[in-house]
């Protein structure tokens, strides 16, 4: 496995690839990988010939008083693991390989309205830090595909957008959210939780699967309905000692409010249990209509 810290190396060793006819896969990471993103790297692998990832922890995606300097760095670890994968190059820049003249003064990638609500809302600028180096990566690798895990369920809408908007030639493919056994999604930030709120984190999934259940069956989904299921889950979260971000029922490709020809519905779900805050969503299908 090659793994270089410059992107001069990095498409060096790509276009070695490119000129023996190898499709590129691109799986990006912030490191501390667990089988989640092991999963992505495999269903990269699956389909095509040359697989690169990258760590880099991108500081332009934290806000105040959020996580980044606390968040785990495990780099070694996470070589052997992706080199017993048969990962062929591993991407690890500094910031200043990715932004040389400073945040400040990086020019930013915004996507208009998909970012807007839910996470968008509480973590003001976070889908900007996202979509610049997400865009930033793309380019550098200039991969077919690039793969990304369902569980961002909002963040993978919004590449998918930006990509789709801005004509670049990187297919996206999704994912299904690695969960344990006990259903909790996996996440590098479950290791921040200890044993009793640990033991209690699954009852997110638990939620989830009882909103999806109650959407699907219940015959006329009305704006008080939506809004008491929304209610009861949030207060069963709470009681078990959660502080819910937010619990939103909305449109799986517009992410917002159901409207009566909406035929894919996810139930979106951020909350912290103790400082960690947990993400995880539900999408499905709904057979039986609603009013509005």
């Amino acid at each position: 496995m090659h793994t270089v810290q410059s992107i001069a190396a990095l498409q060096s060793v790509i276009k070695e690839a490119r000129d023996q006819q190898q499709g590129i896969g691109f799986v990006p990471t912030m490191g501390n990988l667990h089988q989640g993103h092991l999963n992505l790297v495999n269903a990269a692998k699956a389909q095509c010939d040359f697989v690169v990832v990258s760590i880099y922890v991108n500081p332009l995606q934290f806000g105040a008083n959020e996580d980044l300097d606390k968040y785990p760095r495990t780099l070694a670890d996470d070589q052997a693991k992706l080199e017993a994968l048969g990962v062929d190059a591993l991407f690890t820049p500094d910031t200043a390989v990715i932004y040389p003249e400073g945040l400040a003064a990086h020019s930013k990638v915004t996507v208009p309205k998909l970012g807007d609500f839910h996470c968008g809302a509480t973590r003001p600028g976070h889908f900007d830090g996202v979509t610049t180096i997400v865009n930033k990566l793309l380019n550098i690798v200039q991969a077919d595909i690039a793969v990304f895990g369902e569980k961002d369920f909002q963040q993978l809408a919004i590449i998918k957008k930006m990509v789709n908007d801005l004509c670049m030639p990187t297919h996206i493919v999704s994912v299904p959210t690695t969960r344990a056994d006990d259903g909790l999604a996996l996440s590098s930030r479950n290791q921040y939780l200890d044993a009793q709120q640990r033991a209690t984190a699954p009852l997110i999934y638990q939620t989830l699967k009882a909103c999806q259940q109650s959407l699907q069956t219940t015959q006329e989904l009305t704006p008080s309905a939506l809004e008491q299921l929304r209610t009861e889950s949030c207060e069963q979260l709470q009681a078990a000692g959660f502080m819910v971000d937010y619990l939103n029922i909305v449109d799986a490709i517009s992410l917002q409010p159901l409207r009566p020809e909406t035929q894919s519905i996810v139930v979106l779900l951020a909350a912290y249990l103790g400082n960690t805050r947990l993400i995880d969503n539900i999408c499905f299908n709904r057979q039986i209509g609603f009013n509005r």
